[in-house]
């Protein structure tokens, strides 16, 4: 299974598009979950976060400052995290104001894809296709260039 705790609602349908196509194209391959929290304060808003972490997953908190991978890395990441007896693999995206120092050290990882900082709706479907796009890799299915 693949979760996405993510924290804030999509409300541009070209971004929820975006989303859904790359979730629809992920379950080909696996298991997928999206779980959307309320916008509130960084403290009630980690609070539902550690509620839904599970310490049997991989929990990966998305983080600026985090370790960075190319794709082929991170579609070895993705393979070898379930080779390694996880069911699961949670990726957190807090809202703009990010997430308590408690939810990133009840994290196995801090990732970042970039310097820069991005949308929440947009970084999602980002997170999407790259998660999409490993499964293309570790099936040897062309996609990935």
């Amino acid at each position: 299974m693949i979760k996405i705790i993510c924290v804030g609602k999509i409300k541009e349908k070209y971004l929820m598009d975006f989303i859904n196509d790359y979730k629809m194209r992920i379950s080909a391959y696996h298991k997928i979950e999206i779980i959307e929290l309320k916008d509130s304060d960084i403290q009630t808003e980690s609070k539902e976060i550690l509620n839904r972490l599970n310490s049997k997953d991989f929990n990966i908190i998305l983080d600026i400052n985090g370790k960075k991978y190319n794709s082929i890395e991170f579609s070895k990441l993705i393979n070898d995290t379930f080779i390694n007896g996880y069911g699961t693999i949670t990726f957190i995206i807090g809202a703009s104001n990010g997430v308590t120092d408690e939810v990133k050290n009840k994290c196995n990882l801090r990732l970042s894809f970039s310097d820069m900082t991005f949308p929440h709706g947009l970084f999602r479907g980002i997170l999407l296709e790259q998660i999409y796009r490993s499964f293309k890799i570790l099936n040897n299915e062309s996609y990935h260039k």
